[in-house]
């Protein structure tokens, strides 16, 4: 019984020597028309990094020559095969450009910003492919707005930038937990005003209104009116935008305490001046 799992083994692994001999002897061969017929074959065959490494030993050889564009082509295939996405990325932009007049270029044009969509990460992450993804998309979608890719660009775009508009509407939510409501006010402003068409829209101007009213309270008294007042300004807009939300109740206190908190403010400077304002 063990002698025959040895010769499994040895047969295994024999194949797998032949194998690897096959492709060196092809690699060293030197000759470029016995590269490029077994790339093809390794390719074909789903063996990409073979692939890869006998199409790069190709380009020298079949440029300007009519193989060298789907050599190019498939070169770049064989990095987003391997999921060495900005290598592929790079390729296909470089295919793009290069051969310009192909039919192949809208697809190299597609595939260059779903590279980058590839590297796209969880939204906690910094999002600078999921940016490059999007323009890559939005050139695309520009460059070719009768391609049936078209749609799928955009659901992909519209996949991004909920991922991004969830990632700084957490940061901003963040600055609250850490009581930076000056920082988490602003944070917000930008969130409505990056991704207008948000669902969170009311949680995010509520979560405003509160910012203000809580940095109001923790600044200065020099500074505290003006502060207050647009913590009172904030609240009255969000309660004439939404109202059956609810936040109304909370919002409604915090308009409350804001109006006579001005008051406050208002009957301290009299009594230091005398008069009113």
């Amino acid at each position: 019984m063990k002698f025959s799992h040895f010769l499994s083994l040895l047969f295994v692994a024999l194949i797998a020597f032949g194998c690897k001999s096959e492709f060196e002897s092809v690699r060293t061969s030197g000759d470029p028309a016995l590269w490029l017929a077994k790339a093809g074959d390794y390719y074909e065959q789903g063996e990409y990094q073979r692939a890869q490494t006998l199409y790069e030993l190709t380009i020298g050889p079949y440029r300007g020559k009519a193989e060298a564009e789907e050599i190019a082509y498939r070169y770049a295939y064989t990095y987003y095969y391997t999921r060495q996405y900005v290598l592929a990325s790079y390729y296909f932009k470089n295919f793009a450009t290069t051969y310009g007049g192909s039919p192949l270029k809208e697809e190299a044009d597609f595939m260059a910003a779903y590279s980058n969509y590839e590297l796209s990460p969880v939204y906690r992450l910094d999002q600078s492919y999921s940016v490059k993804a999007i323009e890559g998309f939005e050139e695309f979608a520009n460059r070719y707005p009768n391609s049936e890719r078209v749609s799928e660009a955009n659901l992909l775009i519209d996949e991004m930038r909920a991922k991004m508009e969830k990632k700084d509407f957490e940061s901003a939510k963040l600055y609250v937990d850490l009581s930076r409501f000056e920082s988490a006010q602003r944070s917000f402003e930008n969130v409505l005003k990056d991704y207008p068409e948000t669902a969170r829209a009311e949680e995010i101007r509520f979560l405003m209104a509160k910012s203000q009213y809580e940095y109001a309270r923790q600044s200065y008294v020099t500074r505290q009116q003006e502060r207050f007042e647009k913590a009172v300004d904030l609240t009255n807009s969000f309660l004439e935008r939404y109202d059956t939300s609810e936040y109304r109740d909370e919002l409604q206190d915090i308009l409350t305490k804001s109006q006579a908190k001005l008051k406050e403010l208002e009957n301290v400077r009299y009594q230091s001046t005398g008069s009113r304002p």
